[in-house]
Protein backbone atom coordinates (compact mmCIF):
# COMPACT_ATOMS: atom_id res chain seq x y z
CA UNK A 1 0.00 0.00 0.00
CA UNK A 2 1.07 3.22 -0.80
CA UNK A 3 2.05 5.52 1.99
CA UNK A 4 1.60 8.89 0.04
CA UNK A 5 -1.63 11.05 0.71
CA UNK A 6 -3.39 13.97 -1.18
CA UNK A 7 -2.97 17.27 0.72
CA UNK A 8 -5.05 20.08 0.17
CA UNK A 9 -4.25 24.06 0.44
CA UNK A 10 -7.10 26.30 0.64
CA UNK A 11 -7.96 29.80 1.35
CA UNK A 12 -7.69 33.13 0.28
CA UNK A 13 -5.59 34.90 -2.18
CA UNK A 14 -1.90 36.38 -1.31
CA UNK A 15 -2.15 34.15 2.05
CA UNK A 16 0.74 31.95 0.96
CA UNK A 17 -0.90 29.05 -0.42
CA UNK A 18 1.27 28.46 -3.29
CA UNK A 19 4.85 29.10 -1.57
CA UNK A 20 3.45 26.99 1.33
CA UNK A 21 2.39 24.30 -1.04
CA UNK A 22 5.57 24.05 -2.79
CA UNK A 23 7.67 24.12 0.18
CA UNK A 24 5.49 21.03 1.40
CA UNK A 25 5.80 19.64 -2.22
CA UNK A 26 9.98 19.67 -1.98
CA UNK A 27 10.39 18.71 1.61
CA UNK A 28 7.73 15.25 1.03
CA UNK A 29 9.02 14.58 -2.54
CA UNK A 30 5.43 15.11 -3.98
CA UNK A 31 4.62 16.95 -7.22
CA UNK A 32 2.52 20.68 -6.36
CA UNK A 33 -0.19 21.85 -8.37
CA UNK A 34 -1.54 25.05 -8.60
CA UNK A 35 -4.75 25.01 -9.59
CA UNK A 36 -5.21 28.64 -9.66
CA UNK A 37 -2.52 28.66 -12.02
CA UNK A 38 -4.46 26.71 -14.20
CA UNK A 39 -7.58 29.32 -14.42
CA UNK A 40 -5.46 32.02 -14.99
CA UNK A 41 -3.70 30.25 -17.70
CA UNK A 42 -7.54 30.02 -19.04
CA UNK A 43 -7.91 33.64 -18.25
CA UNK A 44 -4.76 34.86 -20.25
CA UNK A 45 -6.41 32.56 -23.35
CA UNK A 46 -9.66 33.90 -23.11
CA UNK A 47 -7.64 37.60 -23.05
CA UNK A 48 -5.71 36.62 -26.11
CA UNK A 49 -8.91 35.59 -28.02
CA UNK A 50 -10.24 38.79 -26.80
CA UNK A 51 -13.05 36.65 -25.11
CA UNK A 52 -12.98 38.49 -21.77
CA UNK A 53 -12.24 42.52 -20.94
CA UNK A 54 -13.06 44.62 -18.15
CA UNK A 55 -16.21 45.58 -19.93
CA UNK A 56 -17.80 42.03 -21.47
CA UNK A 57 -17.15 38.40 -21.35
CA UNK A 58 -18.36 36.46 -24.15
CA UNK A 59 -18.29 32.81 -21.84
CA UNK A 60 -20.02 30.92 -24.95
CA UNK A 61 -17.09 31.51 -27.21
CA UNK A 62 -14.73 30.17 -24.07
CA UNK A 63 -17.01 27.37 -23.56
CA UNK A 64 -17.34 26.25 -26.93
CA UNK A 65 -13.45 26.78 -27.17
CA UNK A 66 -12.45 24.13 -24.92
CA UNK A 67 -12.04 21.56 -26.61
CA UNK A 68 -8.89 23.67 -28.47
CA UNK A 69 -7.52 24.21 -25.16
CA UNK A 70 -5.35 22.21 -23.20
CA UNK A 71 -3.31 22.96 -19.87
CA UNK A 72 -1.06 21.07 -17.76
CA UNK A 73 2.25 21.34 -15.93
CA UNK A 74 6.13 20.82 -17.25
CA UNK A 75 9.38 21.04 -14.98
CA UNK A 76 11.43 23.74 -16.33
CA UNK A 77 14.83 22.38 -16.49
CA UNK A 78 17.00 25.24 -15.79
CA UNK A 79 14.77 26.14 -12.67
CA UNK A 80 13.85 22.86 -12.09
CA UNK A 81 10.38 24.42 -11.51
CA UNK A 82 6.85 23.03 -12.44
CA UNK A 83 5.22 25.70 -14.85
CA UNK A 84 1.77 26.15 -16.36
CA UNK A 85 1.77 25.05 -19.82
CA UNK A 86 -0.75 26.11 -22.72
CA UNK A 87 -0.83 24.25 -25.80
CA UNK A 88 2.42 23.34 -24.88
CA UNK A 89 3.82 26.88 -24.16
CA UNK A 90 4.73 27.90 -20.71
CA UNK A 91 2.53 31.19 -19.93
CA UNK A 92 3.95 31.30 -15.88
CA UNK A 93 5.79 34.75 -16.85
CA UNK A 94 1.96 35.82 -18.61
CA UNK A 95 -0.38 34.89 -16.05
CA UNK A 96 0.55 36.94 -12.39
CA UNK A 97 -0.34 39.90 -13.97
CA UNK A 98 -3.00 42.11 -12.37
CA UNK A 99 -4.66 42.16 -16.11
CA UNK A 100 -5.23 38.37 -15.65
CA UNK A 101 -5.89 38.84 -11.55
CA UNK A 102 -8.60 41.22 -12.55
CA UNK A 103 -10.60 39.24 -15.01
CA UNK A 104 -9.93 35.56 -13.26
CA UNK A 105 -12.36 34.68 -10.85
CA UNK A 106 -15.18 35.50 -13.76
CA UNK A 107 -13.73 32.43 -15.72
CA UNK A 108 -13.92 30.33 -12.59
CA UNK A 109 -16.93 30.98 -11.44
CA UNK A 110 -18.54 29.30 -15.08
CA UNK A 111 -19.79 25.63 -13.76
CA UNK A 112 -18.99 24.47 -17.22
CA UNK A 113 -15.33 26.11 -17.54
CA UNK A 114 -14.57 24.31 -13.88
CA UNK A 115 -15.99 20.59 -15.15
CA UNK A 116 -12.69 20.46 -17.64
CA UNK A 117 -10.57 21.83 -15.35
CA UNK A 118 -11.51 19.54 -12.26
CA UNK A 119 -11.02 16.51 -14.43
CA UNK A 120 -7.75 17.82 -15.04
CA UNK A 121 -7.05 18.06 -11.12
CA UNK A 122 -8.18 14.66 -10.69
CA UNK A 123 -6.26 12.69 -13.41
CA UNK A 124 -2.86 14.81 -11.59
CA UNK A 125 -4.02 13.42 -7.96
CA UNK A 126 -5.16 9.82 -9.04
CA UNK A 127 -1.39 8.68 -7.91
CA UNK A 128 -2.02 10.56 -4.62
CA UNK A 129 1.71 12.18 -3.67
CA UNK A 130 -0.07 15.06 -4.48
CA UNK A 131 -0.12 18.98 -2.55
CA UNK A 132 -2.53 20.94 -4.25
CA UNK A 133 -3.53 24.58 -3.68
CA UNK A 134 -6.41 26.75 -4.98
CA UNK A 135 -10.22 27.47 -3.73
CA UNK A 136 -11.81 24.42 -3.67
CA UNK A 137 -9.45 21.45 -3.63
CA UNK A 138 -10.53 20.95 0.08
CA UNK A 139 -14.26 20.91 -0.67
CA UNK A 140 -15.05 20.07 -4.18
CA UNK A 141 -11.80 18.46 -6.06
CA UNK A 142 -10.75 16.29 -3.56
CA UNK A 143 -13.21 16.31 -0.65
CA UNK A 144 -11.71 12.76 0.42
CA UNK A 145 -8.21 14.28 1.26
CA UNK A 146 -6.61 12.73 3.97
CA UNK A 147 -5.49 16.45 5.07
CA UNK A 148 -6.60 19.92 3.92
CA UNK A 149 -5.64 22.99 5.81
CA UNK A 150 -7.24 26.50 4.98
CA UNK A 151 -5.17 29.66 4.98
CA UNK A 152 -6.36 33.29 5.81
CA UNK A 153 -4.79 36.84 6.31
CA UNK A 154 -5.98 39.66 6.54
CA UNK A 155 -7.05 42.16 3.56
CA UNK A 156 -4.28 44.75 3.83
CA UNK A 157 -1.45 41.96 4.69
CA UNK A 158 -2.53 39.94 1.79
CA UNK A 159 -2.34 42.94 -0.50
CA UNK A 160 1.04 44.39 0.88
CA UNK A 161 2.77 40.81 -0.33
CA UNK A 162 0.73 40.81 -3.59
CA UNK A 163 2.16 44.43 -4.39
CA UNK A 164 5.37 43.35 -3.46
CA UNK A 165 5.59 40.83 -5.97
CA UNK A 166 4.45 42.99 -8.62
CA UNK A 167 6.98 45.82 -7.84
CA UNK A 168 9.45 43.07 -7.80
CA UNK A 169 8.54 41.83 -11.25
CA UNK A 170 8.32 45.04 -12.60
CA UNK A 171 4.65 45.90 -12.65
CA UNK A 172 3.84 49.66 -12.26
CA UNK A 173 0.83 49.25 -10.34
CA UNK A 174 -0.51 50.85 -6.83
CA UNK A 175 -0.88 49.41 -3.77
CA UNK A 176 -4.48 50.30 -3.74
CA UNK A 177 -5.31 49.22 -7.05
CA UNK A 178 -3.82 45.69 -5.73
CA UNK A 179 -5.59 46.03 -2.10
CA UNK A 180 -8.92 46.57 -4.71
CA UNK A 181 -8.39 43.30 -6.64
CA UNK A 182 -7.69 41.46 -2.98
CA UNK A 183 -11.20 42.55 -2.31
CA UNK A 184 -12.91 42.06 -5.45
CA UNK A 185 -11.53 38.53 -5.69
CA UNK A 186 -12.88 37.72 -2.26
CA UNK A 187 -15.93 38.72 -3.08
CA UNK A 188 -16.27 36.81 -6.20
CA UNK A 189 -15.12 33.63 -4.96
CA UNK A 190 -16.95 33.62 -1.76
CA UNK A 191 -20.44 34.69 -3.48
CA UNK A 192 -19.87 32.80 -7.03
CA UNK A 193 -22.92 29.86 -7.42
CA UNK A 194 -20.29 27.78 -8.82
CA UNK A 195 -17.63 26.12 -6.26
CA UNK A 196 -17.34 29.33 -4.00
CA UNK A 197 -14.54 29.49 -1.68
CA UNK A 198 -15.46 28.12 1.49
CA UNK A 199 -13.59 26.37 4.63
CA UNK A 200 -14.62 22.82 4.54
CA UNK A 201 -15.62 20.92 7.67
CA UNK A 202 -12.51 18.80 8.45
CA UNK A 203 -10.13 21.48 7.16
CA UNK A 204 -7.10 22.71 9.42
CA UNK A 205 -7.14 26.62 9.47
CA UNK A 206 -4.24 28.64 9.92
CA UNK A 207 -4.01 32.55 10.48
CA UNK A 208 -0.70 33.58 8.31
CA UNK A 209 -0.80 37.31 9.55
CA UNK A 210 1.78 37.00 12.09
CA UNK A 211 4.25 33.78 11.15
CA UNK A 212 7.00 33.29 8.88
CA UNK A 213 7.05 30.88 5.96
CA UNK A 214 9.34 28.45 7.62
CA UNK A 215 7.08 28.37 11.03
CA UNK A 216 4.40 28.12 8.67
CA UNK A 217 6.01 25.18 6.69
CA UNK A 218 7.04 23.41 10.27
CA UNK A 219 3.66 23.88 11.44
CA UNK A 220 1.64 22.10 8.03
CA UNK A 221 4.66 19.49 8.36
CA UNK A 222 3.77 18.35 12.26
CA UNK A 223 0.11 17.60 11.30
CA UNK A 224 1.73 15.23 7.96
CA UNK A 225 3.94 13.30 9.64
CA UNK A 226 1.39 11.31 11.96
CA UNK A 227 -0.69 10.43 8.79
CA UNK A 228 2.47 9.24 7.35
CA UNK A 229 3.54 7.21 9.92
CA UNK A 230 -0.12 4.92 10.03
CA UNK A 231 0.23 4.16 6.34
Amino acid sequence: MSNKIIIAIDGTSSTGKSTIAKRLAKRLNYVYIDSGAMYRALTFYAIQKEYISKTHFESNKLINDIPNIYIDFKQNKETNKFEVHLNGVSVEKHIRSLSVSNLVSKIASIGKLRKPMVKIQHFLGSNKGVVMDGRDIGTVVFPNAELKFYLDASSELRAKRRFKELVDANHDISYNEVLNNIILRDKQDISRKNSPLRVASDSIVIKTDDISLDQLENKLFSYVTPLLSKK
